[in-house]
């Protein structure tokens, strides 16, 4: 099999796996117990805090652990309205977040919150003067991703972050980084976030386990699941140990040689480029600067035939994000492509495993579609 879809999740490495069954057997203590094996647990769960925060470039104060980048997602909305709930009922996001994101805003709404979704450009961009020129002196959030999931594109929010200091100091910003972190050069300390969302199972760590980075302008955050104390009291329930040893595991598999397996990357995506560019009336959605995720249209050819013709032949891309499972997503139809277009798109998106055999096996078989298939819109 040829997995190429990278961005929806990751092959689980041997020594995850593996890091991930001692845990269950050796150390299946519960952090909260004051006996040897919860005193175990809960320096596994420490170390593992340490290793995650290290890689994102913060205190381990400030990371907490989470179920997935979805959880995450919605606790930093949580946070930052209550403790904004005295500035204002006003947010800013764009139409191309995650739908962990644009979800939580729409169930906002009903609750009398006003949402500015901002739109990208035909190349999928958004500049930070746009997301500052929304932000008024009632906006209490900001939420704008790091990496777009489907294009690739990389959003400026350093530059927004230092941007809401001279238009809003009070307004707290919120990234969704699961696409972003160990994917994209970043550090917490310098990107100016208040709130950064992650996923372990975008980087080769296990399903089940996120983290949010909670920076220091945060008061006193607004716990998600109160109960025993868990996570500083913030996020109660027993912590999910074996995950949490996975997602530090998978991290530190990740950082060694991070420079080389980014390039490699990025080579990879440059080759998937040219090779797909042979293809008659091929289309470029965007050409984002994330190495990982590119997205491409064959007008004419339906993405989901698209995408089952190539599982066929044991080739896994995706018609989309994962979690739109086969519907239009909202980022083509933020990208306002017209519609041959919009239901060709794919997207392929690689890891540092990715081979150019791969690329061009994938790139016969999307040439293949073109060929024998015919057009039905």
């Amino acid at each position: 099999m040829i997995y190429l879809d990278h961005a929806a999740t990751t092959p689980v490495p041997k020594d995850v796996a593996d890091e991930m069954y001692r845990v269950l057997r050796e150390e299946y203590g519960n952090p909260s117990s004051q006996y040897a094996y919860g005193r175990q647990a809960r320096q596994l769960v420490a170390d593992g805090r340490q290793t995650v925060a290290d890689a994102l470039g913060c205190a381990a104060k400030n990371l907490y652990f989470t179920a997935c980048g979805t959880e995450s997602d919605n606790w930093a909305f949580t946070a930052a309205l209550w403790q904004n709930r005295r500035v204002g009922k006003h947010i800013v996001t764009t139409a191309v977040e995650h739908s962990a994101i644009l979800e939580r805003c729409r169930w906002l709404e009903q609750d009398g919150y006003e949402v500015t979704y901002l739109t990208p450009d035909r190349d999928g961009n958004i500049s930070a003067d746009a997301v500052l020129a929304a932000v008024r002196t009632d906006t209490a959030l900001v939420s704008v991703m790091l990496v777009n999931n489907e294009t690739g594109n990389v959003y400026p929010v350093a530059e927004i972050a230092a941007g809401l200091k001279a238009k809003n100091e009070k307004t707290l910003l919120h990234t969704d980084a699961v696409q972003g972190f160990l994917k994209v050069p970043f550090a917490a300390k310098t990107l100016g976030a208040d709130f950064i969302s992650l996923s372990a199972h975008k980087i080769g760590g296990p399903k089940g386990i996120g983290g949010l980075y909670i920076g220091e302008r945060v008061r006193n955050p607004r716990p998600l699941l109160p109960g025993g104390g868990q996570e500083s009291g913030f996020r109660a329930g027993t912590e999910a140990t074996a995950q949490i040893a996975g997602f530090a595991k998978a991290v530190e598999l990740r950082t060694e040689h991070l420079t080389e397996k980014l390039e490699h990357m990025a080579q990879i995506k440059a080759y998937a480029m040219e090779r797909l560019a042979e293809i008659p009336d091929l289309r470029f959605i965007s050409k984002g600067t994330a190495p990982h995720v590119l997205s491409v249209s064959m007008p004419g050819y339906p993405s989901q035939n698209v995408v089952n013709d190539l599982s066929d032949a044991g080739i896994c891309i995706s018609a989309g994000s994962a979690c739109h499972q086969g519907k239009p997503s909202q980022v083509t139809a933020a990208l306002g492509l017209e519609k041959k277009v919009a239901a060709g798109v794919v997207r392929l998106s690689f890891g540092p495993e990715t081979t150019r055999e791969e690329i061009d096996a994938a790139a016969e078989a999307l040439k293949k579609h073109h060929d024998t298939r015919f057009p039905m819109l």
